[in-house]
């Protein structure tokens, strides 16, 4: 295993509830109100939708808002990691990534262990660099079982509700996290910050029709079967645990790129983010608004003057 290089699950596609567009020669940001699973292609500046997007898509007749999934591991920690990140707009490349009590930045002498404070009170992440940023593998259909799609998100609202789901799914399931037959849900919400305006959020539940006993009761025969056939679940764990330990930052240089895109884009206006109103595409929609209003009242005090 190379030094250095972190070891993350094998990526097949995307879930994303947002998208980058052009806007007056600019990419920015742009939410949206359902899931979008896609490849790990681009055509023209958009990333290729996946066929099992339009086979979901198709079995709601509405816009996809729900996701079958499982998960990859028994532990919560290992299917969602949740940090504080700071990006260097101009590269792409991470440069500070921390828990809230210790980071690890880079600098001329190399990596450093630092202090994090968390992003109010860092000076070095102030200013909106530094924001909080999960990732979320999950897979969806029997393809490939041990390769994964990833949600990317910087929103307060995903990061806190899935990895309270996640830790109470183990803890009810009896640690049988990775069996369990779940649904990623998106949910919208009205907040002060957002100005009223709604924003969408990724939350996780048994799937639809089903309850949350038949659900322990199937991850029990799967992992019944899967034990059975030799299935050493620890083990994988424990491979996925090394790996991401192995390196300083998880995300590679051509990952950091399209997220610092996304999350991180240069124009400050339409990334600043809102505690409770950033949305998954990385632009606050309470920055819209507000632009419009301030406008609309800067407009108007010109008019009294």
């Amino acid at each position: 295993m190379l030094k250095g290089l972190s070891i993350t699950p094998p990526i097949i596609g995307r879930i994303s509830i947002g998208r980058v567009v052009e806007k007056n020669g600019k990419r920015v940001p742009e939410r949206d109100d359902q899931f979008s699973i896609t490849t790990q292609i681009q055509q023209r500046g958009d990333w290729v939708l996946h066929p099992l997007h339009e086979q979901l898509r198709k079995a709601t007749t509405r816009k996809l808002r729900a996701i079958p999934v499982r998960f990859l591991f028994n532990d919560p920690d290992l299917n969602l990691r949740a940090e504080f990140s700071c990006f260097d707009r101009d590269t792409g490349r991470p440069v500070c990534v921390g828990n809230g009590a210790t980071c690890r930045r880079a600098g001329d002498a190399g990596i450093e262990e630092l202090p994090c404070p968390s992003p109010d009170g860092c000076a070095f992440g102030q200013g909106g660099n530094c924001k909080p940023y999960g990732r979320l593998n999950v897979a969806i259909g029997d393809e490939d079982e041990l390769g994964s799609f990833i949600f990317r998100t910087t929103s307060y609202n995903s990061i806190r509700t899935l990895a309270a789901r996640l830790h109470y799914s183990s803890a009810v399931s009896g640690n049988l996290l990775a069996c369990l037959p779940l649904e990623l849900k998106l949910r919208g919400k009205s907040t002060r910050q957002s100005y009223r305006s709604p924003i969408y959020y990724v939350d996780l539940g048994v799937r639809t029709g089903s309850t949350l006993e038949a659900a322990i009761t199937e991850a029990r025969e799967l992992d019944a079967r899967r034990r059975a056939a030799g299935f050493d679940q620890a083990a994988l764990d424990a491979a996925a645990r090394a790996g991401f330990s192995n390196g300083a930052f998880e995300d590679s240089i051509e990952e950091s790129a399209a997220v610092s895109e996304e999350f991180y884009p240069s124009d400050s206006s339409s990334g600043d983010s809102q505690r409770d109103g950033n949305p998954d595409a990385g632009a606050s929609p309470a920055c819209g608004l507000r632009g419009k209003l301030e406008r609309r009242a800067a407009l108007l005090g010109g008019k009294a003057a």
